[in-house]
């Protein structure tokens, strides 16, 4: 009767145990999770950040793991449409069961998958937008790593408008809630010199006709231009106005400074001006370790890094520092307590240093301008926040 008491008795204790164990803990494997762009209008970047997390996740597997752990990462598609990333976020959550969301990409896709993850105590960790949603307001399961848009462009616009001697200013950016605080951020900006936009307009996104907002700029006889803008419709904005001889400056977000832009819009793209907060890692580069980076990328993707391969690739390093430091017992509360203690020098890629704190869950909110250059990215200033 003891016996069987005793085998109840531990049977409960197993069940228990179990019960409690960490959603996408085992014993052998740590699993997360990823929402990117795989086949939408910013694929582009969501196909080199997923890269960029892969390279990290098997050099950390092939060094042991994490505490003995091999990394799991199961990336889904959401095609840059909220209504997919919620669908992904709900697969990953519920059915994969994971342990954390990171790098998830989009600042609208972002906002529609937190309610999902936040129901299941799940991690929203270094999302790839720099939006300020991704840490305000407070959520203790919000990390965010980047400088957002509108302190980028707070800070830049002002500084490139006095440069230059521009006096007339305009916007054009994407309808929605990155491109809105692109434009929020600049206009701050520019009161702090005593300017306002001298025009604003907007595109639906996904747009790829822009020759009426070019119009209205040019109309408006804008000599410098805010680019609330990704991937093709900078190069749309820009080449459109190349093509009608309106020859503004142009600033771009962190969102404008991938490769792609020259790489796809060609000449007519030298002279932009992007916010950035970490290097595009060029093969040629000059930096030893970058160049080594860059090129064991291409030798296992045969493609080039990018910018946004290096965002995946320091989301995982960092994830992966945080959870070592967390110990064999790995859980969420684990994780946020050392989290909240943690700074991260700057790295090779010229990133600054971050850190947090239990009230302060953006890593830093410095960036610098940058400048496409005979076809290349060329850092034109320090840090400025």
């Amino acid at each position: 009767m003891k016996f069987k008491a005793t085998v109840v008795l531990s049977a409960l204790a197993l069940a228990s145990t179990l019960a409690g164990a960490q959603q996408g803990v085992s014993k052998t494997e740590i699993t997360l999770g990823s929402i990117q762009d795989l086949s939408g209008p910013i694929a582009g970047f969501g196909k080199q950040a997923r890269l960029g997390m892969l390279l990290r996740v098997d050099e950390i597997n092939e060094q042991g793991g994490i505490n003995g752990r091999k990394l799991k990462l199961i990336v889904e598609d959401s095609a840059y449409d909220p209504k997919k990333a919620v669908l992904a976020a709900q697969k990953l959550v519920n059915q994969d069961k994971i342990f954390m969301m990171v790098g998830h990409i989009g600042t609208a896709q972002n906002l529609a998958a937190m309610p999902v993850q936040f129901d299941k105590n799940v991690i929203n960790f270094f999302p790839i937008t720099a939006a300020r949603e991704m840490y305000e307001p407070f959520h203790k399961l919000k990390y965010s790593f980047a400088a957002t848009y509108y302190d980028q462009m707070r800070n830049a616009a002002p500084k490139l408008a006095k440069e230059k001697g521009a006096k007339k200013v305009c916007t054009m950016y994407q309808d929605d809630e990155f491109g809105l605080e692109v434009m929020r951020g600049a206009e701050a900006g520019l009161k702090t010199i005593g300017l306002e936009f001298a025009e604003k307009t907007s595109y639906k996104r996904g747009a790829t006709d822009f020759s009426s907002q070019v119009a209205k700029m040019k109309a408006a006889g804008c000599e410098m231009v805010v680019l609330g803008t990704i991937i093709r419709e900078t190069i749309g904005g820009i080449g459109e106005s190349r093509k009608t001889g309106f020859s503004p400056i142009f600033l771009g977000s962190s969102a404008a400074y991938t490769d792609l832009i020259h790489k796809l819009g060609g000449p007519a793209m030298n002279g932009l001006y992007a916010t950035m907060t970490v290097q595009n890692p060029y093969l040629d580069e000059a930096s030893q370790p970058i160049r080594f980076w860059a090129n064991k990328y291409k030798t296992k993707f045969n493609e080039d890094p990018t910018v946004f391969s290096v965002y995946g690739y320091n989301i995982i390093d960092i994830f992966a520092k945080a959870a070592q430091k967390a110990g064999p017992s790995l859980t969420t509360d684990s994780f946020i307590k050392v989290m909240d203690t943690m700074t991260i020098p700057p790295d090779m890629f010229g990133s600054a240093p971050g850190s947090y704190s239990p009230t302060k869950r953006l890593g830093s909110d410095a960036s610098r301008l940058s400048q496409i250059t005979d076809g290349k990215w060329k850092v034109v200033s320090d840090y400025i926040k």
